[in-house]
């Protein structure tokens, strides 16, 4: 059983360290895009990347429209990841999406877990109002889901340049959208309505593990106020607000994560 885990979900460990760190994608992408910032970790962490069911070169065959329905599929699958590879007190770092993932993670299964880093996380993405603004109306996100129904391609070219931010390089605005064009719209939609319409925000407070939040200073998804509202509600929680612009502060500011993460970690 634990071989067809790391199968299904095409894991690959690097690096010796003595921490384990587990690197989780967001929503459209894979674990190359932890391409940056791997090489900075692998010298002192034992890296383990992954790929969600319908995501990447993960096996496809596995995949359950029940399961992935919700983010508790992708939750099991990093516990179940864990639970093959028999890991213990490991550092989760996720991207978006994979913030709450993890999250969801160590509540469900809080011994696997050590330390929690998000990368520009959002625990809900919805606006509800009059006491929580995630930045989308739902109507805003219907109207989404329902691109990649009626012109999949165009849907991707409109995202990605949103989501990697327009000022950042070209080549990393049309990576992020071949990788969304790549992605079997089978997989990808109920990636996108579990990713775009949960609201996690309750879970926010159960979350006792020191966690440090990343959040882009301009970023068209999760904004800073996103950001200070997870630190309110998760108690051992660090902000670190980067002077940055986009969504995906892995790929376009890799350096300045690198630097913050070595100095969380070293606390």
């Amino acid at each position: 059983m634990p071989k067809d885990i790391l199968a299904r979900n095409n894991v690959k460990i690097i690096g010796d360290g003595d921490t384990t760190i587990m690197l989780a994608h967001g929503f459209g992408c894979d674990q190359n895009m932890w391409r940056f910032i791997q090489p900075m970790l692998a010298p002192n962490y034992k890296l383990v990347l992954f790929d969600y069911v319908g995501c990447g070169q993960s096996d496809t065959s596995a995949f359950s429209k029940q399961r992935y329905q919700s983010l508790n599929g992708y939750t099991h699958d990093v516990i179940e990841i864990c639970e093959a590879l028999k890991l213990k007190d490991i550092v989760f770092i996720g991207h978006s999406v994979s913030s709450i993932i993890g999250m969801l993670a160590a509540i469900e299964s809080p011994s696997l877990f050590k330390k929690i880093i998000m990368v520009c996380p959002s625990p809900c993405f919805l606006n509800l109002p009059p006491n929580y603004f995630g930045g989308f109306d739902k109507s805003d996100l219907e109207e989404l889901i329902d691109l990649m129904d009626k012109n999949y391609i165009g849907w991707a070219n409109y995202l990605a340049p949103l989501v990697m931010g327009q000022n950042n390089k070209t080549e990393l605005i049309n990576e992020l959208s071949e990788s969304f064009c790549s992605t079997d719209p089978n997989y990808a939609k109920p990636f996108a309505k579990a990713t775009f319409f949960s609201d996690d925000r309750a879970a926010l407070e159960k979350l006792t593990l020191p966690t440090l939040i990343l959040q882009s200073k301009e970023d068209n998804l999760a904004s800073v106020e996103i950001g200070q509202y997870m630190h309110e509600k998760i108690t051992d929680s660090t902000l670190e607000i980067i002077n940055a612009h986009g969504h995906c502060l892995h790929m376009t500011d890799p350096e300045t994560v690198f630097s913050l993460i070595n100095q969380f970690l070293d606390e």
